[in-house]
């Protein structure tokens, strides 16, 4: 795994024989971090370079304060993504929390002047404009992580070591706020196409919900329905990879 030269601290790359004629930015869900999509790299390897953001407040950006808040997320990070593509085509994919972000970011790249992005990918999430109900960044300590062991059963073990836990909370309780409190009306628009992507089995984000996203696009949107619950990613990585290569056009 390497960093980027323009954005060290923000953005990872695991291939670096990939083309670099396609870039696609990846966002992780809650808690996440960069390393959740070497899977979706090695599987999208060598047709398209994948760099995955690495949020401050995790691994070996223990020591940074974490986000609570989309919209500060999204600020802080453009800059360096903007650097990163250059003028190269790029897309961006983001899984549960990282979808909000991506959709944030994908706005503000289009506000600007220069390359925009072709579609974000919103993977495991319901559109902005349906507001979340539920409060678990406000539960204490154990409930918080009981949330995460019923959903990520790849971290549930990991969970068990005290230590670990008290390296993860501040990141993840950050996490779970930002993508709690986030909301944006109908009314907020990107003009490229957006790509929705859920387990027909989630109990986070029904199918309805993430249909929902094509609200927020003047252009096309597209659903893709995969089997698995909330984390479907894991598993189906070819799968996952030979949709986005459909909807990016590359072989």
């Amino acid at each position: 795994m390497t960093q980027t030269k323009q954005g060290p601290a923000w953005l990872r790359r695991f291939h670096r024989d990939a083309s670099d004629e396609l870039t696609l930015v990846c966002f992780p869900h809650a808690g996440g971090s960069a390393s959740t999509y070497l899977p979706i790299s090695a599987a999208l390897n060598p047709t398209v370079q994948v760099y995955a953001a690495q949020y401050p407040g995790r691994q070996d950006r223990l020591s940074e304060q974490p986000y609570t808040d989309i919209a500060s997320l999204a600020d802080q990070i453009v800059p360096v993504i903007r650097t990163t593509v250059g003028d190269r085509p790029y897309a961006f994919f983001g899984h549960s929390m990282g979808a909000s972000l991506a959709f944030e970011v994908t706005r503000r790249m289009e506000r600007e002047p220069g390359n925009p992005p072709s579609a974000p990918f919103a993977s495991g999430r319901r559109a902005p404009s349906i507001p979340i109900t539920e409060h678990i960044h406000l539960r204490d300590d154990t409930g918080l992580l009981d949330e995460v062991r019923r959903f990520d059963k790849a971290s549930a073990q990991m969970l068990e070591d005290e230590r670990v836990q008290k390296m993860v909370l501040p990141a993840l309780r950050a996490d779970y706020t930002a993508n709690e409190t986030y909301y944006r009306p109908a009314d907020h628009q990107v003009r490229c196409p957006i790509v929705a992507i859920c387990g027909d089995d989630d109990p986070v984000t029904e199918v309805a919900h993430a249909q929902v996203w094509q609200v927020h696009t003047t252009s096309e949107f597209w659903l893709k329905v995969l089997p698995g619950g909330h984390f479907y990613l894991t598993g189906q990585e070819e799968q996952v990879a030979a949709v986005l290569k459909d909807r990016l056009g590359v072989g």
